[in-house]
C-alpha cells in the first residue's frame, strides 16, 4: 500500500477531535456554576479518553501506511480503542444519576437521553473494535500457523524458505 494512502482517514479523525476540543475549552467551562463537579469531571475524563482513542486511531492508520496493518501493534491499538470506548460508556453511565435531578428540575428529559445516546454509540464502537481486533488477531495467527505447517512438512526452519527483500 502506498505511503499516505490513509491521509483522508487521518484528516477525518482529526476533524472529529476538533469539535470535542472546542467544546471542552469554550462550552463546558460556562456550565461550572450550573452543573455539579462530578459531571464536569466526568465530561473532562471522557474527553481525555476520547483523545487517547483518537491517538490510537491515528497510530493504527500510520501502521497501515507502513504496511504493518497485520501486526501485534495494530491489534494493540484496536484493543486500546475498545477499552477507551468501554471507559466512555462506564463514565457516562455513572453520570446519569447526577443528571437526573437537574433534568427533573428543569423539565428537560433530553439531558438524561443525551448520555444514553453516547453510551450506545460507545458500546457500538467497542463491539466493532473488538470484532476487528479478533479478526486481525486471527489473520496474524493464520499467517504463522501456515508458515509453521510448511516448515513442519518440509522439515526446515522459516529462514530456510524465506528471504527478505527491500522493495524501496
Amino acid at each position: 500500500m502506498k505511503r499516505y494512502s490513509t491521509i483522508f482517514l487521518k484528516i477525518a479523525v482529526i476533524l472529529m477531535g476538533i469539535p470535542v476540543l472546542a467544546l471542552c475549552i469554550f462550552w463546558v467551562p460556562g456550565f461550572v456554576n450550573y452543573l455539579h463537579y462530578p459531571i464536569l469531571i466526568g465530561v473532562y475524563a471522557t474527553a481525555i479518553t476520547f483523545f487517547f482513542a483518537i491517538y490510537q486511531a491515528l497510530k493504527l492508520l500510520s501502521y497501515i501506511d507502513k504496511n504493518k496493518a497485520f501486526s501485534e501493534l495494530s491489534v494493540k491499538a484496536l484493543k486500546n480503542i475498545k477499552y477507551c470506548a468501554i471507559t466512555i460508556s462506564v463514565i457516562y453511565a455513572g453520570l446519569v444519576p447526577f443528571l437526573f435531578p437537574i433534568a427533573d428540575a428543569d423539565d428537560a428529559p433530553g439531558l438524561v437521553g443525551f448520555p444514553i445516546i453516547i453510551i450506545f454509540a460507545s458500546t457500538v464502537i467497542a463491539v466493532f473494535a473488538a470484532v476487528l481486533q479478533r479478526l486481525l488477531q486471527d489473520a496474524i495467527d493464520i499467517k504463522f500457523s501456515t508458515l509453521e505447517a510448511i516448515c513442519k512438512a518440509l522439515d526446515c526452519q522459516p529462514g530456510d524458505i524465506l528471504e527478505y527483500r527491500n522493495d524501496t
